[in-house]
């Protein structure tokens, strides 16, 4: 037979072990910003409306660096660049594909002792329209 006392009980460790699990999750994991096991991705900004975004994933003495601009447009050329620590690492061109219109530079960088900061670059020489993205790890 369930009372009232009983299913209070219930609620109140009900919220306790719900709390609990919000406290395994840091605050930048919600946010979507947090470095983990996997690496950390961060969003970008363009000037247009296309989007951007990087991601850093840890990889032994290296790090893959994946930088994404999706244009939503099949066929448009952008100039692109890659810094790793205020260096220039890669400079060329890429084209949006079908069939989301997008394109992605994939890199290895060296993965030096301390930060390293990781930023592309894309410019649509016909449009003017830059994107740019950072993330450290």
């Amino acid at each position: 037979m369930r009372t009232a006392r009983s299913g209070r009980m219930t609620r109140i460790l009900g919220g306790a072990m719900l709390g609990v699990a919000l406290l395994a999750f840091p605050a930048q994991t919600l946010a979507g910003n947090a470095p983990n096991a996997m690496g950390v991705t961060h969003a970008g900004k363009c000037t247009g409306a296309s989007t951007s975004k990087i991601k850093l994933t840890p990889d032994g003495a290296r790090i893959e660096v994946q930088f994404e601009v999706d244009q939503n447009r099949v066929g448009k050329l952008w100039n692109v660049k890659l810094f790793h620590n205020g260096n220039l690492v890669f400079t060329g061109q890429r084209r949006t594909l079908a069939p989301s219109g997008s394109f992605e530079l994939r890199r290895f960088v060296t993965n030096r002792a301390g930060v390293d900061h990781v930023t592309g670059r894309a410019r649509n020489p016909r449009s003017g329209e830059v994107c740019t993205a950072t993330a450290s790890i």
